[in-house]
């Protein structure tokens, strides 16, 4: 039978591209590490891993087992908890990929009562607006705000996402407030800050408005205290400027078009069989806390 420390360390190679890492991780040198994935690879005889000086890639055989790997490996995991009795209370490392505006307002104002009900496991909150690699950056999740079309990842959808066109009262106040869609060409738009042009649901069904603004920036928070400053007209989350919604420090401008409902919040995972116990409770206690209808929406 296979060791079950060789599938261990063959998954963290993969998750971290890097026999030096696995090994600084597992306490072993690279030359152990090496070793136990030749091992491996003699009693599978097949050759798992590509290797070259400056990268380490799955073969087609070794995508197929490192995929079956981790279904095993989730899979014991379960049943040391049940076991340990410890089905309800997580423990090891949880990392979790988040967007950066998102996971600073819904996410991390939530963490102490999840970590109270779960003292024993550990939160990595990684928060960026780039799209990171789940597997290669070793994230056990991803919250993402997207239109999903990567198949090779499972999504749990958590909640609707809501977008509107919003500016400040001092903005329509000097520019007017636009009558219908194509009045946006005469007004100030602010570019979203990965410069992806606006998919908009209308009354004529699906268009593309491309914005054009003097402010370019890589930072969402940027574009937000921009419209809010009157800077000009953007498409925001209402999960982001909703209390300037209400608060009348923005108001929408032409409600009949909103945002592509295709575009949702979703907690979204390597595909595999068994899901670690860690991983199902911290996306069910999100699903539970936004709801069907989301707390930012009531």
């Amino acid at each position: 039978m296979t060791n079950l420390g060789d599938l261990e360390i063959f998954a963290s190679v993969v998750a971290t591209g890097s026999m030096s890492l696995t090994g600084r991780s597992l306490g072993f040198s690279p030359a152990v590490i090496s070793k136990r994935i030749k091992r491996l690879e003699d009693r599978l005889g097949t050759r798992l891993l590509q290797r070259t000086t400056r990268q380490i890639s799955l073969t087609e055989a070794g995508q197929g087992f490192y995929d079956r790997v981790l279904a095993i490996l989730a899979g014991l995991e379960e049943a040391e908890a049940y076991i340990a009795g410890r089905s309800s209370q997580m423990h090891g490392t949880l990392k979790i990929s988040a967007p950066t505006s998102f996971g600073r307002l819904h996410i991390a104002p939530h963490l102490k009562s999840f970590m109270q009900a779960h003292p024993e496991l550990a939160l990595n909150l990684v928060l960026s607006d780039e799209f990171v690699d789940i597997v290669g950056g070793g994230f056990d999740l991803a919250i993402r705000i997207a239109e999903l079309t990567d198949s090779s990842l499972v999504a749990r959808r958590l909640a609707p996402v809501r977008r509107v066109l919003c500016a400040s009262p001092a903005y329509i106040d000097a520019h007017g407030m636009p009558e219908d869609i194509d009045d946006l060409r005469r007004h100030i738009c602010l570019p979203a800050h990965n410069l992806d042009p606006w998919r908009l649901e209308g009354p004529k069904g699906s268009l593309i408005f491309r914005p054009e603004g003097r402010l370019i920036t890589n930072s969402s928070e940027v574009v937000r205290e921009a419209v809010i400053a009157g800077l000009g007209i953007a498409l925001r989350s209402t999960w982001d400027i909703g209390p300037e919604l209400r608060d009348g420090r923005l108001v929408q401008v032409l409600p009949a078009y909103e945002g592509s409902h295709n575009v949702t919040l979703s907690a979204v995972y390597p595909s595999r069989q068994f899901l670690p116990a860690k991983v199902r409770v911290f996306i069910d206690f999100l699903a539970e806390l936004y709801g069907p209808v989301p707390y930012w929406e009531r």
